[in-house]
């Protein structure tokens, strides 16, 4: 596959730093990164896209996770390898993920599991970050970029936990 041109936060000048600053803000949150990973991992199979689900999922293999929850994202529901809090954290990703699915898109039981494992910080740091990986998934999805052997070197840099793709 070819992408369709090359990628919008390159080409309009301090769009990806912008994009990578929102990233940085959203660390500070108190979230563990781990679980970071996890939700833009999630975020990025549900909206097909290939550069964030490789640059994430090396992410969590880097941070020192087994392959059993790296392999297991997709199917977090039914895996015994995440704690209640990612549980959590992963469904409201995907419910703020797929806001169309349903009639009231994030429900109060998701809000509420969520706020249940995570202060009014960590939430609004969830929030933003899944707000930021389905940017960047949406950039890349809509213009077909391609993952790839650069993915592995953004990965052993000192600043890709700062920034999403």
């Amino acid at each position: 596959m070819q992408p369709r041109m090359n990628n919008p936060a390159l080409v309009v000048p301090g769009a990806l730093p912008a994009l990578q600053k929102l990233g940085a803000i959203v660390r500070s949150a108190g979230v563990p990164e781990t679980t970071l990973y996890l939700i833009e991992a999630r975020a990025s199979q549900i909206n097909g896209c290939s550069v964030c689900l490789d640059m994430h999922s090396r992410e969590l293999k880097a941070a020192g996770e087994p392959d059993e929850r790296v392999f297991m994202v997709g199917a977090w529901r039914e895996a015994p390898y995440f704690t209640d809090a990612e549980r959590a954290a992963l469904a409201l990703t995907e419910a703020a993920t797929r806001l169309s699915d349903h009639p009231d898109a994030v429900s109060d039981q998701v809000w509420d599991e969520a706020a249940r494992h995570y202060d009014e910080s960590q939430l609004a740091g969830l929030v933003l970050a899944i707000a930021a990986i389905n940017a960047f998934n949406r950039i890349n999805a809509v213009t077909r970029q391609t993952s790839g052997g650069w993915v592995s070197q953004l990965i052993t840099q000192p600043e890709p936990a700062s920034q999403s793709a």
